[in-house]
C-alpha cells in the first residue's frame, strides 16, 4: 500500500492499528496429514512418497489460497513470523481435504524491503518448500523502491525471492529476465492452469514478456496476480486501468485477477475485448488487528456447480482459540462481509470457449446404442418424411399424425451427450389443439409388450423460452395409449392412459403408469427442469421397483411400492403426444432427441448420455 499522501486510505493513517469445514476452529485444533500442492503439466515422474502428498489433479473441485499484504509483520525491529507460519501450516494440514493446489502472495511482504525483513518471511515460506508446495510471490511498493519498475536491478527482495529460489520447483514455469515477474503452472480439474505473478510496476519489457508467456500457453486459463489493480468497489486505479488496457482486456485467457495494496476489500467486473467477464478482486487486511494477522482468502473452485466460493479467515487467530481470544481477535476470527465471503458464478466451459473450446462430442453409431434387450430405438438426424424407422430392427416404426393443421419441424440442435445429432421440433398448443406427434404403427411388437422382467425408457428433451403452462403443460414425451378402464384397472382415474412420461405445469417430469400388479397409478416425480436446456430422462424398472433419473441422477420422489411391468391393451405408443379418455389431449411443445426402450433395467453407466 502506498503512503497516505498518495491515497486517502494510506498506511500512515492506519499504522497504529464456510461453506465447508476448513474454517471451523475445531478443524485447526486437530492435526491432519500434511500435503503438497500442485504439479505442472509433464511433472509426473516424482517419487511415490511425493505423489501421495499431491492434490487430485482430476477433481473438479479445488482450492487456491491467497495471502495479501503482510508488511506490518515484517517491519524493521518488529518482526513476527508466527501469523504467516500459522497460515502456511494450516494450509499444509488441510491441503488434502481442500484439494489445495496453489498459494499466491499479493505483494508487500515486508514494510521496508530490508534484507532482514525479506530473510524472515523467506524463512517462513520455507515451510512450503520443504513440503514441495507450489506458491508465488511478487514485489509490492514496500518490497522495492516504489518509484521504480521491474527494471530496477538487484534488491533484497530479489535476493530472497528471485528465480533461483523457484528454479526446479514443480509448479515454476519461468521468470522475466529481470527476475521480478514469474509464471506458475498447476494441474486441476483435468487441465493446466496458470498463475501470472506480475511486479508492482511493469516496464515495456515486462508487458512484452507477459504477452509472450500468454502466447506460449494459448489454451491455458490464467489468474493474474499483482499488487495494485482494483482500488475500490467497481473501480480500478490509474495503474490498474493501464494494466487492463495494455494486457488484460486483449487476453481472453485472463479470467480472474487478484491484488492487494488498497483497503477495504472490493470487487470489480469488466468485459474484455472478447465480450467475456473478467473478475477483478482486491483483498487486503493490513489495516485490521495485528496487521491482518496473515489472513488468507480461499478460492474454492467447483466446475460442476459453475462457481467459485470465496472465504477469508485468520488461521493464526483460529489457532489461538484454545488459549482464549481477546476482544479484537474475536472480531477478526473470520470475515463475513460481502467483499470477504461471496460466490462468483462462472460457466467455465463457456468462459474458456474463446481460447480453449470444448470439442463437441461426436455422434455415435446406431450399433453402439443397441444394447442387449433393446426393443425400440429412434433418432432424428433429418426431417421426418413419412415413416420413422425403428433402428433396433424390431419393427416398432413410427407414423406421423397431425392435428389442427400442425406440423413437425426438425433441428440440428441436440443434447451434448446425445448419440444422434438432431431433434424433432414439436409445436403443440392446447386450445385449440394443434400440432403433430408420432405413434407406433399398428401391429408393432411394442404395442403389446408388458415388460414383466423390467424396462428402461430414455429420452432427451428441451423446452423453448416461450413454453407456457397454460398452453403446453402435461404434454407427453413418451407414452402408451389405452386407458386404465380399458385394461380393467379401476383405481384412480380410469380415463388416464396406461403409461406416460409427461411434463407438469411446473416442467417436472412425471412417469405415471399402471403396473400389472396394481389397480391404481404408480407415479415417479422429478424436479422442475429449466427452459432452454437439454435434459436426459431415464425410467428404470428392475422387475419390482421403478426409479426416475434426471441427467443420470435419481429423483427424490421415487415410490417404494412394488411395480411389476406395464399394463397393455395392445394399442400404440406415442412420442410427443398425450391421450386422455382415448383421445389426443395435448402435444409436446419442445424438442425431442433420441428415444430408446430396453426390456431390462440398465445401470446409469449404460444410459445413452454416457
Amino acid at each position: 500500500m502506498c503512503t497516505s499522501h498518495d491515497h486517502p486510505q494510506g498506511e500512515a493513517a492506519q499504522a497504529g492499528a464456510g461453506r465447508r469445514g476448513l474454517l471451523r476452529a475445531t478443524a485447526l485444533l486437530g492435526a491432519a496429514a500434511a500435503t503438497g500442492l500442485a504439479l505442472p503439466a509433464g511433472a509426473e515422474a516424482a517419487p511415490a512418497s511425493a505423489r501421495a502428498r499431491r492434490p487430485d489433479p482430476g477433481s473438479r473441485r479445488f482450492t487456491l489460497a491467497v495471502m495479501p499484504d503482510t508488511q506490518y509483520l515484517f517491519d524493521g525491529p518488529s518482526i513476527d513470523k508466527a501469523p504467516v507460519e500459522a497460515s502456511l501450516r494450516h494450509l499444509l494440514e488441510h491441503g488434502r481435504e481442500e484439494n489445495l493446489v496453489f498459494l499466491s502472495h499479493l505483494g508487500d511482504l515486508t514494510q521496508n524491503g530490508a534484507q532482514a525483513e525479506c530473510a524472515a518471511i523467506g524463512e517462513a515460506f520455507g515451510l512450503l518448500e520443504r513440503r514441495g508446495v507450489g506458491y508465488s510471490v511478487l514485489a509490492g511498493n514496500h518490497d522495492v523502491k516504489s518509484s521504480s519498475d521491474d527494471q530496477r536491478g538487484p534488491t533484497p527482495y530479489l535476493d530472497t525471492f528471485g528465480p533461483r529460489r523457484f528454479k526446479g520447483k514443480p509448479t515454476f514455469g519461468g521468470a522475466s529476465a529481470d527476475g521480478y515477474n514469474t509464471y506458475h503452472l498447476f494441474r486441476a480439474a483435468g487441465r493446466e492452469w496458470m498463475v501470472l505473478a506480475l511486479d508492482w510496476r511493469l516496464s515495456d519489457q515486462g508487458y512484452a514478456w507477459a504477452k509472450d508467456v500468454l502466447a506460449a500457453h494459448p489454451r491455458t486459463p490464467v489468474i493474474l496476480t499483482t499488487h495494485e489493480l482494483v482500488v475500490s468497489e467497481d473501480q480500478l486505479s490509474d495503474y490498474g486501468q493501464q494494466l487492463w488496457d495494455r494486457l488484460i482486456a486483449d487476453h481472453d485467457q485472463i479470467f480472474l485477477t487478484l491484488n492487494g495494496h488498497y483497503w477495504p476489500a472490493a470487487r470489480a467486473t469488466r468485459k474484455n475485448a472478447a465480450g467475456h467477464d473478467v473478475h477483478l478482486h482486491l483483498t487486503n487486511y493490513q489495516n485490521r488487528y495485528f496487521g491482518g494477522a496473515a489472513m488468507i482468502r480461499l478460492y474454492r473452485f467447483d466446475l460442476d456447480r459453475g462457481v467459485i466460493d470465496v472465504e477469508t479467515v485468520s488461521p493464526w487467530i483460529l489457532g489461538r482459540a484454545k488459549q482464549g481470544l481477546n476482544e479484537l481477535e474475536r472480531q477478526e476470527i473470520e470475515l463475513s462481509g460481502d467483499a470477504d465471503r461471496f460466490s462468483v458464478e462462472i460457466d467455465f466451459a463457456d468462459r474458456f470457449s474463446g481460447f480453449d473450446p470444448v470439442p463437441a462430442r461426436a455422434a455415435r453409431p446406431v450399433s453402439r446404442m443397441l444394447v442387449p434387450g433393446t426393443v425400440a430405438y429412434w433418432r432424428f438426424e433429418s426431417p421426418v418424411a413419412g415413416t420413422v424407422r425403428d433402428l433396433s430392427g424390431r419393427g416398432n416404426d413410427l407414423a406421423l399424425v397431425t392435428v389442427g393443421g400442425g406440423s413437425l419441424g426438425w433441428s440440428a440442435d441436440h443434447h451434448p451427450d446425445q448419440p444422434g445429432h438432431g431433434s424433432l421440433e414439436f409445436q403443440g398448443f392446447k386450445s385449440p389443439l394443434k400440432g403433430a406427434y408420432l405413434r407406433t404403427v399398428d401391429g408393432a411388437p411394442l404395442n403389446s409388450a408388458t415388460f414383466e422382467g423390467g424396462y428402461t425408457i430414455e429420452a432427451f428433451y428441451r423446452l423453448p423460452a416461450d413454453w407456457d403452462p397454460d398452453h403446453h403443460a402435461w404434454s407427453g414425451i413418451v407414452g402408451r395409449t389405452g386407458t386404465g378402464g380399458a385394461a380393467g384397472k379401476s383405481g384412480d382415474d380410469p380415463d388416464e392412459p396406461l403409461a406416460t412420461l409427461s411434463l407438469s405445469n411446473d416442467r417436472e417430469p412425471q412417469w405415471a403408469m399402471r403396473p400389472l400388479n396394481q389397480q391404481g397409478i404408480a407415479t415417479n416425480w422429478g424436479q422442475e427442469t429449466p427452459l432452454e436446456t437439454w435434459w436426459h430422462l431415464a425410467v428404470v424398472n428392475d422387475g419390482r421397483h421403478t426409479t426416475l433419473y434426471v441427467e443420470g441422477c435419481p429423483v427424490v420422489r421415487n415410490p417404494k411400492a412394488p411395480a411389476v411391468g406395464i399394463a397393455s391393451v395392445g394399442l400404440p405408443w406415442l412420442l410427443g403426444g398425450y391421450e386422455y379418455a382415448g383421445r389426443i389431449d395435448q402435444i409436446l411443445h419442445g424438442r425431442l432427441g433420441d428415444v430408446r426402450i430396453v426390456s431390462r433395467a440398465l445401470p446409469v453407466t449404460s444410459f445413452m448420455n454416457h
